[in-house]
């Protein structure tokens, strides 16, 4: 038996790592919150002929959800370059390749010390909102990101 302690880790400690791409200075960027970490599989159903007692469950295709991310809108260059991002692939501005990239979710444990990573693939930038304005409100401004990939393999 084993005497090492798996305590859970906390949800505060983690960097997104992505990739350089047109319009995208940093290799890090950070972030709020991030969702989107899931897989699924398509479930087919399939009726036998003669069969009626039961339905077979075959395994489908595999789904990945996009992955959300969320932050504080900055003003500056640097505060713009996931929108600039974004929009490069709306626009298809001349002169920027329109390239996918890969990136990573890095679990961070209370030192701030690397425990896990989630490694994502072929991914382009499908959706930027930007901040919601209230005045009757005194939150952050908050731009989100949604990015689709084409799998998650865990670190």
């Amino acid at each position: 038996m084993s005497n090492e302690r798996n305590d859970p880790l906390t949800t505060f400690c983690f960097r997104v790592v992505l990739d350089k791409a047109p319009g995208l200075d940093q290799a890090q960027a950070f972030f709020k919150s991030v969702t989107g970490l899931q897989s699924e599989a398509e479930v087919v159903d399939y009726g036998e002929g003669g069969l009626n007692g039961t339905t077979h469950r075959l395994v489908g295709r595999s789904k990945w959800p996009n992955l959300v991310l969320k932050r504080g809108f900055c003003k500056g260059t640097s505060g713009q370059a996931l929108m600039k991002w974004r929009f490069s692939w709306l626009n298809d501005a001349a002169g920027v390749e329109l390239k996918r990239i890969s990136g990573s979710i890095q679990q961070l444990d209370s030192q701030l010390k690397l425990v896990c990573e989630w490694k994502f693939s072929r991914a382009w930038p499908c959706k930027w909102v930007g901040p919601e304005y209230d005045a009757s409100k005194q939150e952050l401004a908050i731009e989100t990101l949604e990015i689709a990939h084409e799998g998650l393999e865990i670190g």
